[in-house]
């Protein structure tokens, strides 16, 4: 399933399946509400509405071309969770280019203990 090509379908969404998550972010790129995907689905409004932040920003990181990318659009990309690999697609850029920029920001991995 490609969220980016294919249209959704609301059977898709009502069946648990290994696709579903994927189908549940083509439904948000689509411009479904949290509210009409608990209808279809009954996942919590809590997970969807963090499903949907995560949707969000990689939207607002596909409106930022690789020169224009910012240290904050950056780091909140890396604090979500979004990967080098990940930040590059969205902003039609490449990982090496993405972890160079990273490393030249000092925005480095670590681990909570």
């Amino acid at each position: 399933f490609d969220p980016n090509i294919q249209k959704v379908s609301e059977n898709e969404l009502k069946e648990p399946t290994d696709k579903r998550m994927f189908v549940l972010a083509a439904a948000l790129r689509q411009g479904y509400t949290v509210e009409k995907l608990y209808e279809l689905t009954k996942i919590d409004c809590w997970f969807l509405e963090k499903f949907k932040n995560i949707i969000d920003y990689y939207k607002t990181l596909e409106t930022v071309g690789c020169g224009t990318i910012t240290f904050d659009i950056l780091k909140k990309a890396k604090k979500i969770g979004f990967s080098d690999k990940q930040i590059a697609a969205a902003i039609k850029s490449t990982e090496l280019a993405v972890r160079k920029l990273r490393e030249e920001h000092k925005i480095t991995p670590f681990v909570k203990q």
